[in-house]
């Protein structure tokens, strides 16, 4: 009986201690998943070897494949391929999101296409003075750093539940600055590698190769860091084909009527113009790629408007969370269209920003694609500043910054910069001599302006994704930089008319100040609608429980 007893007493013990350490292990401080820092440290070589060869891409085709033509007709040529370039990187997410939510899931896409990625950077290497293999390899990379683009990101937001969630800002906010401290090197150390191309050599190698070859082993130790990470990943899997999917739901919210509708019509019409933007090509000699990013715009415009009018008619056909998680995708698709003039503004600093320093006075020893170092080296100083001073003394002071409220003012900052900019040039354009360290100014606007609004992106649109579309809404945010892209080679293709350069002479403006402050007013007037918009969204929480 005593030895019953003793039985008793100690299983007693054992369920209460038990009870007592589940209740204290959940009110413990919530830890960061080991997995982050091999998300992380990817991420800084993978931005390493993107930013090496972007930052030098304008410099490089303009003083070797343009080098014969004047030297404006050749910046505008290799401005004009560079934001081709920069417009797929950002499209081809759309192909990644879908490959990975379907078939494959986030950790298998992002390490094949990696590779894909590693094989465009030898081609660059290798093709330095080849045009043909040269383009091919900056497909490549557009479509591996495309490709692995939403779903990085996604992957680390995948690495955190309910649990931890408080912390995932901390991680997005590392990220970012990981990203920003590849770029810093990246951008310091490559133009010069690359300064003289040509006759120059590093080591018996071209100057380019070198260039070029650098950023492709980096890429190549990124998916090494990825890789060695595999065992310790959650892996969330691809969803299954759902019969209530994004798609699924437009189709029946637009056809359940049946007949024609204001809906239906309003997405027909999108369609009907996407093709006659596409027949521009041989109609208009349009560049390709501008008829194809304004024909899936269009496309995105007409379906996306008639299916918020008519969504209500997929009700009972569809259960009412699809339904709704429809109608936040769309909610959100319109902050990312609000979006889309910032990326305009940001992406030209390493095409319009580098040749207007090349005209300013300089050391010799300095290359001009060297200023985009200040980019990622103020990123580094203004985020740990905001988390640390700016947004602890809001709070104490009864201030909490939203999300949206940060990205409009960052907005706004973008279009501050490129007013200095404009003033800048004008006074180029005049004749005067002004010394290159003027343009820290616009970048400490536009940094400001990219970290309010880029890093806190990040965040907004994987929280406000549903839980089966987090890569392809991602993919909808990259979007946004494809058609940001959009609007600078329509500029810039505009600008080539003789009516429109006309209207500018008669300005008293040369035509890169009339560019500058067109895009700057177009980036205020963004800000603006963004700020209205904004006071009307209802922000959701969808991490993962």
């Amino acid at each position: 009986m005593l030895s019953e007893w003793r039985d008793r007493v100690a299983r007693l013990h054992a369920r209460v201690g038990e009870r007592y350490s589940r209740a204290m292990s959940s009110h413990q401080a919530p830890r960061m998943p080991r997995q982050i820092p091999f998300i992380i440290a990817n991420e800084g070589c993978e931005r390493f070897s993107f930013y090496g060869m972007r930052n030098i891409l304008t410099i490089f085709l303009a003083s070797t494949f343009f080098a014969t033509l004047p030297s404006a007709e050749a910046q505008s040529e290799a401005k004009e391929i560079f934001h081709v370039f920069v417009a797929g990187v950002y499209f081809f997410p759309l192909l990644g999101g879908w490959i990975s939510d379907r078939f494959f899931g986030k950790y298998l896409t992002i390490l094949w296409v990696s590779v894909v990625y590693c094989i465009g950077h030898a081609l660059l290497a290798i093709y330095e003075s080849e045009p043909t293999g040269f383009y091919a390899g900056l497909f490549l990379i557009a479509l591996g750093s495309g490709g692995i683009k939403p779903l990085v990101s996604t992957f680390m937001g995948d690495q955190f539940d309910q649990s931890n969630k408080q912390l995932a800002k901390v991680a997005f906010d590392a990220f970012y600055w990981i990203i920003n401290f590849g770029s810093f090197f990246a951008s310091l150390f490559m133009p010069k590698l690359l300064q003289g191309a040509g006759p120059a050599r590093w080591w018996g190698w071209p100057a380019a190769s070198v260039a070029f070859g650098i950023p492709g082993v980096l890429m190549l130790i990124a998916t090494v860091f990825f890789w060695a990470g595999r065992k310790r990943y959650v892996r969330v899997p691809p969803a299954p084909r759902d019969p209530h999917s994004f798609a699924n739901v437009i189709r029946t919210a637009l056809t359940a009527r049946g007949g024609m509708t204001a809906g239906l019509a309003l997405a027909i019409a999108g369609c009907v113009l996407a093709v006659g933007s596409v027949a521009m090509i041989w109609v208009l000699a349009w560049k390709l790629v501008i008829a194809l990013c304004l024909a899936l715009v269009l496309v995105l415009l007409g379906v996306g408007l008639g299916a918020w009018i008519e969504l209500e008619n997929a009700r009972g056909k569809h259960p009412d969370e699809a339904v709704d998680g429809v109608r936040s995708v769309l909610r959100v698709l319109v902050i990312f269209a609000l979006v889309t003039p910032f990326w305009s503004l940001f992406d030209q600093k390493a095409s319009t920003w580098v040749f207007q320093a090349d005209a300013m006075t300089k050391p010799t020893w300095f290359s001009p694609a060297q200023m985009q170092a200040l980019n990622p080296a103020l990123v580094m100083l203004i985020i740990p500043f905001n988390n640390l001073l700016v947004y602890p003394w809001l709070r104490k002071r009864g201030v909490e910054p939203s999300q949206l409220g940060r990205m409009a003012l960052g907005m706004a900052l973008a279009g501050a910069s490129w007013i200095v900019v404009g003033a800048m040039q004008l006074m180029i354009d005049g004749g005067e001599a002004i010394s290159i360290a003027w343009q820290v100014l616009p970048y400490i606007l536009l940094t400001a302006g990219e970290v309010l609004l880029s890093a806190t992106g990040l965040e907004f649109a994987y929280s406000q994704a549903p839980a089966s579309m987090k890569g392809v809404i991602m993919s909808f945010w990259s979007l946004a930089v494809t058609v940001g892209n959009l609007w600078v080679l329509i500029v810039n293709v505009s600008v080539k008319n003789d009516t429109v350069l006309g209207a500018i002479e008669r300005s008293g403006m040369g035509s890169i100040a009339f560019q500058m402050f067109f895009f700057a007013l177009f980036a205020l007037a963004a800000a603006l609608a963004f700020h209205w918009v904004a006071k009307r969204y209802r922000v959701v929480d969808n991490y993962r429980s």
